[in-house]
């Protein structure tokens, strides 16, 4: 009932945002007197607003065809380089350039494409032979593909490494954003324990709850204060018919949408106040900006309900991995068996979603991993999303990752 009435309300919304769009833009027309006196700009600008917020979204795109190295610009194609039913290993073709420190940038499955990370991918192609991990959006997967949980999802991470490492050096460096940080570390640990050829050079997580019990945040709270059961019972929904996953148990990307919205409810808000205040004074560049952000912003996509739950249970409620209780697929997952990767921990001063030292655990917990082959680095006024995009990413935080590459690549 929840994801039928969800598609009932998207339906009328789509509808409306069409019709405020119509109106804007026939308001705004230079042909149309209303558009330069009375309120016919600032009706104009407010129609554009709701229509821009009530807009459905579907998948984006990358949009990078090229970078520039050394000064010269250099074309980029997109190249899928493995397919599995829940998400496939994508690579930023650099034409006419050969070699360079291969970069797995794994991220999140929570909700947002992995588009999300556009700008860290844009920021790491002149220096990087870039992979991004391309999740799929649950609701499109057919229940005869099966399951997706954490398990499988640290399966795909290790059959990635194992594919990039087919050609050129067989170990690769990892950039895990956010919460494919647990995952990602587990799999380092198994690879580790295996001498596995295509163990990580380099791990680098950057705002991941390796350990919430570190200054929680309101994201630790809300997964802490209720039991386990809550969650099956009331963010779980299954997909339409509508849909090529129909049947599937989901947690909606819509649902995530509105929890991440409401934290920041205020935030919001004030920004779009500020797109409509430029728009009425016909600033659309200042504008775009923020239509940019929030067009890949709620762009929503859905995770398997197992997936989710699991999650839940083992990163958030029971706290496995640094309690030394994680197990995948039945064996312990031990942070003592990295001893060759070089481990990156980065932190942003201000974020709400995984508070300071919650990635900084990592390095703590691989205990038989030389001090050299361990860096700590907090980065100050970053919020969550700054971390990995915006220009202090840019300009503060992408040196730092690509002087430890660097230094440890071969």
């Amino acid at each position: 009932m929840l994801y039928d009435a969800y598609e009932w309300q998207r339906s009328l919304l789509a509808g409306a945002s069409a019709m405020a769009n119509f109106s804007a833009g026939l308001l705004q027309n230079p042909s149309n007197p209303f558009a330069y006196f009375g309120g016919g700009p600032v009706l104009g600008s407010a129609l554009q607003v709701f229509a821009h917020a009530a807009a459905p979204r579907g998948k984006p795109a990358f949009g990078l065809t090229s970078t520039t190295i050394d000064g010269k610009p250099v074309a980029v194609r997109e190249e899928i380089v493995l397919r599995r039913p829940f998400g496939q290993l994508k690579r930023f073709v650099r034409e006419g350039v050969e070699g360079g420190p291969k970069l797995l940038i794994v991220a999140p499955m929570s909700g947002h494409y992995a588009t999300l990370l556009r700008g860290t991918v844009e920021r790491m192609l002149p220096s990087a032979d870039v992979y991004i991990t391309d999740w799929r959006d649950a609701k499109l997967v057919p229940v005869a593909d099966g399951r997706f949980d954490l398990d499988d999802y640290i399966d795909y991470v290790v059959a990635f490494l194992e594919k990039m490492g087919e050609t050129g050096d067989a170990r690769s460096h990892v950039l895990a954003v956010c919460q494919p940080s647990v995952p990602v570390y587990a799999a380092t640990a198994l690879m580790g324990a295996d001498k596995h050829p295509n163990r990580p050079r380099t791990l680098t997580m950057m705002g991941g709850p390796i350990d919430t019990r570190e200054a929680p945040t309101a994201v630790n709270t809300l997964a802490t204060e209720r039991p386990h059961a809550w969650f099956e019972q009331n963010v779980i929904a299954t997909v339409p018919m509508t849909y090529p996953g129909a049947g599937r148990r989901v947690y909606p990307g819509f649902l995530q949408l509105a929890g991440f919205m409401s934290m920041n409810l205020g935030s919001h808000m004030i920004s779009h106040w500020e797109m409509f205040k430029h728009l009425v004074q016909g600033d659309g560049e200042g504008a775009g900006s923020t239509q940019r952000f929030y067009d890949e912003y709620r762009a929503v996509c859905d995770m398997t309900a197992e997936f989710y739950l699991q999650t839940i249970d083992l990163v958030f409620q029971t706290h496995a991995l640094p309690e030394g209780t994680m197990k995948h697929r039945g064996r312990a997952v031990d942070p003592g068996a990295i001893t060759d990767t070089a481990i990156l921990a980065i932190e942003g001063e201000r974020d709400d979603i995984s508070g300071l030292g919650q990635t900084r655990a990592a390095l703590t917990l691989a205990t038989a991993l030389p001090d050299e082959r361990k860096h700590y680095h907090m980065a100050p006024e970053v919020g969550h999303y700054g971390i990995f995009n915006g220009s202090k990413w840019r300009t503060r935080i992408a040196p730092v990752l690509e002087q430890w590459i660097a230094r440890h690549d071969g």
